[in-house]
């Protein structure tokens, strides 16, 4: 089942999006939140007549850094034992179509494409084998990355918690095994990432387990679970796209802000 949130003529709904053919695709309304088995309204319209909105409006975005080896290797890092984590501001979620801004401060602004999970209800001290229980499904996000800003900092926050540098979408896809899909990022058409998730250092399971033996996740809330090798540099007038297997296609243009 793909979740959704839209901009329709009249507002903007939660909706689940049904079809097979990509250019009729239909977005049926659910009542108030995605959460649980969906009700309908009775309420549809055709995809295209829509706006995709990010499919999820999360209290905190939890990322996990150097989750690839090679990705850790081409940045010159060591793999960490242990999951390493850091927030994105929920601010910094847009949807698909949204413009990523450029700030003035940073000359070196990267994509790193990305599974992100999003979880469907409370929960804390979640075992690995009982992650699944918690999860509500899979999305495409992007983790942007002002690089010359993280690497001043050492620490994340500034680099990563830029408004518009968390693009996720294009919905929330419910039924995937995330154990070994394809994540492959285009930049201009040009493929630059292309890894599988079967590469992680740390499953899914595994960081849902070490992150909420940390902090409280909330329904809605997303784990970004890191980016395999290839990321690099933007610049406005760019279009860049994450694709994962399974789910969809995230696309987004860069602006300077």
């Amino acid at each position: 089942m793909r979740l959704a949130r839209i901009a329709h003529p009249s507002g903007v709904a939660f909706v689940v999006v049904e079809g097979t053919d990509e250019d009729n695709l239909v977005a049926k309304e659910i009542v108030d939140h995605p959460f649980g088995t969906p009700e309908f309204t009775g309420r549809e319209w055709p995809l295209g007549q829509t706006r995709l909105l990010a499919p999820i409006l999360p209290s905190k975005v939890v990322a996990v850094g150097r989750n690839y080896a090679d990705h850790a290797a081409e940045l010159g890092n060591a793999v960490p034992d242990e999951p390493l984590i850091f927030i994105k501001p929920s601010t910094s979620v847009i949807g698909p179509g949204a413009p990523i801004q450029i700030p003035p401060s940073s000359s070196r602004v990267e994509f790193e494409g990305e599974l992100a999970v999003v979880i469907g209800r409370p929960c804390r001290d979640v075992k690995a084998e009982n992650a699944s229980s918690v999860i509500l499904g899979y999305t495409v996000a992007n983790d942007v990355t002002a690089r010359d800003l993280q690497r001043a900092d050492v620490q994340f926050t500034r680099g990563k918690g830029f408004d518009s540098f968390c693009p996720i979408g294009p919905w929330i896809e419910t039924e995937l095994d995330p154990s070994d899909v394809e994540i492959r990022t285009e930049l201009d058409d040009e493929v630059k990432q292309d890894g599988h998730t079967a590469d992680m250092v740390h499953s899914v399971a595994a960081q849902i387990e070490f992150i909420s033996a940390i902090m409280t996740l909330l329904p809605g809330d997303v784990i970004l679970t890191g980016t395999p090798a290839g990321v690099g540099p933007m610049v406005a007038g760019q279009t860049v796209s994450v694709t994962v297997e399974g789910i969809g296609t995230l696309t987004n243009p860069v602006v300077d802000r």
